[in-house]
């Protein structure tokens, strides 16, 4: 805990009947099986395993996996079939972030397609107050091994640099139409080795479109030991060009797979070395943040109970509107309600990404987000705590 921090406002998480009471009895029981599976690393493996081997042989197992998986941390497979879950959460005062969570053709017809879809959750984001931001990956309207040349110092080729103009072209474009939208638009982080090229042109779309308010977003991983500081660098930026800087704090993603290359190619880590540090890091970004509003606007993306009740406690401490514009909290759709239904009864802004996609093409983001649930210390298992607790109290 911070030192300056008294424990005074801290918020609790542990109360089912908020976390639930839009779930009946029939999901709850679902949420049950789902979580149980998850608890189980090695049953993941072989179920994800099998689903990939029967859709191979064209085994009709997708009514299996939408009313299940797909079900409960998707939105639907389209705008329209997620716009029930839009206002399922904007019934408890929860906005949604329309995630499109397709991983396309790598190329350029793929990429455009993938533009085009961004372009239209941002056009449904300005028809309704509900969807306060929109989303991209850069990897999903670029090759990823492109900008890892870039970031390397190697020379593309002729035809390499007419693919990356056209990649610069597809931002400009999103952001421009967030810009003229008046709708907030999330740039997520990637891998390390290509994360530097992606700072620069956001920070470039930040200095041409975030001149009056905070339409354009970066997002910092604080599992990095450098990012504490590189937010720090990105916030005296912002101050000397004179634009406003827009910051998603998130723990990060990718922490095995940037580990694994580090310990191969022989280079340090980027990674902290314990979670304490990452913990500690995120938190001071929190209060760094919460320090510099005036210049940062901040979507605080955890899943970690202490981060959120810390950031609820200093906007207590600093006389805060609860639901300032410029401050939001945010959770994965299909996990941590708990977290989520809470926060947003007090009247924090509170926003759920929620992705969607067919089911076939978000199967590799649900992969991962089963990973997670597994690797991720206690999360499957806080979950079915909750799940477990809440059956118990209606019994």
């Amino acid at each position: 805990m911070p030192k300056d921090m008294k424990n005074d406002y801290h918020l609790k998480f542990d109360d089912t009947s908020v976390a639930f009471f839009s779930k009946s009895n029939r999901r709850l029981r679902k949420m049950h099986l789902l979580f149980t599976a998850m608890n189980y690393k090695w049953l993941m493996q072989i179920g994800n395993d099998v689903i990939n081997f029967l859709l191979k042989i064209r085994v009709p197992i997708k009514g299996l996996i939408k009313h299940t998986v797909f079900e409960h941390f998707c939105g639907g497979e389209d705008l329209q079939e997620s716009e029930e879950t839009i206002n399922e959460l904007a019934a408890f005062n929860i906005g949604a972030i329309l995630d499109y969570s397709v991983e396309g053709a790598k190329n350029e017809a793929g990429f455009d397609q993938t533009a085009d879809e961004v372009l239209r959750t941002i056009a449904k984001a300005k028809a309704t107050k509900h969807i306060p931001f929109s989303v991209f990956k850069f990897s999903g309207i670029s090759s990823f091994a492109i900008l890892e040349k870039i970031q390397k110092g190697t020379q593309l080729t002729e035809k390499e640099l007419g693919y990356y103009a056209h990649v610069k072209q597809r931002v400009e474009r999103l952001c421009k139409a967030a810009h003229d939208a008046d709708v907030r638009l999330l740039i997520d982080a990637e891998e390390t080795w290509v994360q530097d090229v992606i700072d620069a042109f956001v920070y470039q779309m930040m200095a041409r479109f975030n001149r009056e308010k905070t339409i354009v977003y970066n997002t910092y991983q604080m599992y990095r030991s450098d990012m504490l500081e590189n937010l720090k660098n990105a916030h005296a930026l912002a101050e000397k060009e004179g634009y406003y800087l827009g910051a998603k704090l998130v723990r990060g993603a990718y922490m095995e797979k940037e580990r694994d290359r580090a310990e191969e190619m022989k280079y340090e880590s980027p990674i902290q070395p314990d979670k304490e540090s990452t913990d500690r890091d995120f938190d001071a970004a929190l209060a760094f943040c919460v320090q510099n509003r005036k210049r940062i606007s901040l979507c605080a993306g955890s899943h970690n109970e202490w981060s959120n009740s810390y950031l609820a406690e200093l906007l207590h401490k600093n006389k805060i509107e609860k639901n300032d514009s410029e401050i939001y909290f945010a959770q994965l759709y299909g996990m941590s309600d708990n977290i989520s239904f809470k926060l947003a009864k007090e009247g924090y802004n509170v926003v759920k990404y929620v992705p969607y996609g067919p089911v076939r093409a978000v199967l590799p983001y649900l992969y991962r987000r089963s990973q997670e649930n597994s690797s991720v210390a206690g999360q499957s298992s806080r979950e079915l705590s909750y799940i477990k607790k809440e059956i118990a109290r209606r019994r």
